[in-house]
């Protein structure tokens, strides 16, 4: 029996906000465990939430550059559950009338462009942690609160995704986005970016969704991907048997590649949803979105089309450079310095990107895109050769200082005045009589041992195109 996945994300995103959604404790990654608090964070009586002004523009943000409805009215809500790492008893959320609605993301699918529908975005609050003993003879766990309110925003998309592969580009792409748009650092490793993914399946032939499971706390995509492929194994295999899928709340275990089931699946109601009493309407007036919408900058996939339409890159150029923000500011920066777009598309793909994975650094460490161009111009000046090139990249990554400057100081200028060139080719042609026979004997090989004397009689400084000419004309006689 064939069955058919259907799969919608719930993501999770962390607001990069200075202070917290409702209070002014710091949200900074990495403090000494309940130093980021206050008494909102902490649910002692009496103490009222005030909404953070930042983190409603950054979710408005968000919004519009995933092309959702922006509602100029939203209300937060209680959802209520008891857990230790939720000292008031309930997280602060929007579930009757979210800030969002109707987004979409365009993903790349074998034969064509497929669109993700979001159905809506809302703003949240985070809960605390829960930090377990990591020893095994310690039966002991302890609240960190320090994440207790930071602001979240909840995109969930419709069932539109058909497979793990097209879960993983929709994530790469939403990923993009919040990174374009600054509302977000997305890092996965410190859980600023959390997916839940609801799969379910049903045999090919029929209309009827299947009963849909709930997997937790993905942090990684090779997690989102590796969980879906397995919980859709595992639904499929259940129904062949003759068994029935339970609707539940599973948590994925990578060591073991396996979901395991956490709980059974709550219904809406079990939370007991009822309007916030300390927090008035969200009003969002048309100017203030409309305000919003003119700050937001080139996205990925203008910057990629453009990059396509204007410099004539290839899409997979174009795809490699708009993948980080960084990247493509950087290479517009080199572009903008006068290197030609292909040139610099090259340098930046394959050197710069190279170091920045090798060195873990961002792109704009490494030295000013300005020297990349001025590298380029020597090049294209005939100054120096591509492969003295190389050499004073690396140079320039270890110190610091400019092409120009690195070229002068240890002598590495190209030589390419023909003059000279036609003495160098003379004087390793009278060196090595036999390979000259040889190539006027038809012999092909002996011309590149030729030219390979050449440039090591140089050291590779000798500007390649002009002493194979001038050897060409030199045996030719």
């Amino acid at each position: 029996m064939k069955f058919i996945p259907t799969i919608g994300l719930e993501v999770h995103c962390q607001l990069n906000t200075q202070s917290k959604l409702f209070s002014p404790a710091a949200t900074s990654f990495g403090a000494d465990a309940n130093t980021e608090v206050q008494t909102v964070c902490l649910g002692l009586p009496g103490a009222l939430p005030v909404l953070n002004r930042e983190a409603v523009t950054k979710a408005v943000k968000a919004g519009l550059a995933v092309e959702g409805l922006i509602h100029e009215r939203s209300k937060f809500d209680r959802k209520n559950y008891f857990y230790p790492d939720l000292p008031k008893g309930y997280q602060i959320t929007q579930f009757f009338e979210p800030y969002c609605t109707k987004g979409k993301i365009e993903i790349a699918i074998e034969g064509g462009k497929k669109t993700i529908r979001i159905t809506r975005i809302h703003i949240e609050e985070d809960a605390g942690k829960l930090m377990h003993s990591e020893d095994p003879a310690v039966h002991e766990s302890y609240v960190d609160l320090n994440r207790a309110g930071t602001p979240l925003i909840e995109i969930v998309s419709e069932p539109d995704i058909a497979n793990s592969d097209e879960a993983v580009l929709y994530l790469t792409e939403l990923k993009k986005i919040l990174e374009y748009v600054d509302v977000s650092d997305c890092n996965m490793e410190q859980g600023s970016l959390r997916v839940d993914a609801n799969v379910s399946v049903r045999p090919e032939g029929t209309e009827k969704l299947g009963t849909r499971v709930e997997i937790k706390n993905l942090n990684s995509f090779k997690s989102v991907k590796a969980a879906i492929e397995y919980e859709i194994r595992r639904q499929s295999e259940v129904i062949e048997e003759g068994g029935k899928i339970v609707q539940e709340t599973r948590l994925y275990n990578a060591a073991r590649d396996v979901t395991a089931a956490m709980r059974s699946k709550e219904e809406a109601h079990d939370y007991r949803y009822f309007p916030d009493p300390d927090l008035v309407p969200l009003i969002l007036k048309r100017e203030a979105i409309e305000g919003i919408r003119k700050e937001l900058p080139e996205l990925a996939h203008q910057k990629r089309a453009r990059y396509v339409s204007e410099f004539g890159l290839p899409e997979y150029d174009a795809g490699v450079l708009t993948a980080e923000r960084e990247t493509a500011l950087y290479f517009e920066d080199v572009i903008r310095a006068g290197a030609p777009a292909k040139k610099a598309s090259n340098w930046v793909m394959v050197e710069m990107l190279a170091i920045v994975k090798e060195q873990h650094k961002q792109i704009g460490s490494l030295f000013p895109p300005t020297n990349l161009a001025e590298l380029i111009h020597l090049i294209d000046s005939g100054m120096i050769s591509g492969k003295i090139a190389k050499d004073v990249f690396a140079e320039m990554v270890q110190s610091g200082k400019k092409a120009k400057a690195i070229v002068e100081e240890k002598g590495m200028a190209q030589i390419s005045d023909a003059g000279a060139i036609r003495e160098i080719v003379l004087a390793v042609m009278a060196e090595h009589p036999s390979s000259v026979a040889d190539f006027k004997a038809g012999k092909d090989r002996a011309l590149k041992h030729l030219q390979g004397e050449i440039m090591k009689k140089t050291r590779g400084k000798v500007n390649p195109q002009v002493a194979n000419q001038l050897l060409g004309e030199e045996l030719a006689r």
